[in-house]
């Protein structure tokens, strides 16, 4: 399949509305990775529909928040700063993902969109350690557990996850399969002893290895 097909196939029914804060950065960015992406925007009155992904960008979470609409069901926040307080607002708020905007890629953007469409949430994963307990990978009363060892393909690998990257991306950045992509994170999920993709990075992440 030619990469105009996939790109077709991967934004085929996705419904998008972007709306902005008043403080915030202006959507044009994110309106040009989305189209840039394939993706075609829909207008304000179809922004409460179940199947359209509501994108908020603004300064803040809360901003973020205030200027997305009541109604949206699947809810992504694109934000200069992300606090951990910010997070569990988002979070306790229904919000699918929350993304910085100083990094954000188009196809992060993409990825992001296509799992919110799929009811698939992400976070950014050094906020997510914060959440889960600090970056440090103390445990109470006693030591951090020695890090496990990964390979340099596991590394490259994990380190690509934790920019965001999809499984696709990866395979054409490492020059490889997405067979080979697939085994890779199979045998980190095992390594990490986690059972998903940001519960593996915020573990690397604690261990100092990405």
């Amino acid at each position: 399949m030619s990469a105009a097909a996939r790109l077709v196939t991967r934004t085929a029914g996705l419904r998008v509305h972007v709306v902005a804060a008043r403080r915030g950065p202006a959507p044009a960015r994110l309106t040009a990775m989305l189209h840039q992406a394939g993706v075609a925007l829909t207008p304000p009155t179809e922004a409460s529909a179940r199947d359209t992904v509501v994108v908020a960008v603004a300064a803040t979470v809360e901003d973020a928040l205030a200027a997305a609409p009541p109604t949206a069901h699947r809810l992504l926040t694109v934000c200069d700063t992300v606090s951990p307080t910010a997070l569990r607002r988002a979070i306790g708020a229904g919000a699918l993902a929350v993304l910085r905007s100083a990094d954000l890629t188009p196809d992060q953007l993409l990825a992001a969109v296509h799992d919110a469409h799929h009811g698939i949430g992400r976070i950014p994963y050094t906020a997510l350690v914060q959440l889960l307990g600090g970056a440090d990978g103390q445990r109470p009363g006693g030591a951090p557990p020695a890090p496990p060892a990964l390979t340099a393909r596991q590394t490259a690998v994990l380190g690509l996850m934790a920019e965001g990257h999809g499984n696709a991306v990866i395979a054409r950045k490492l020059s490889c399969s997405e067979h080979t992509v697939k085994n890779v994170i199979y045998e980190l999920m095992a390594r990490l002893q986690v059972r998903n993709r940001a519960h593996a990075v915020a573990r690397a992440v604690r261990h100092g290895l990405v």
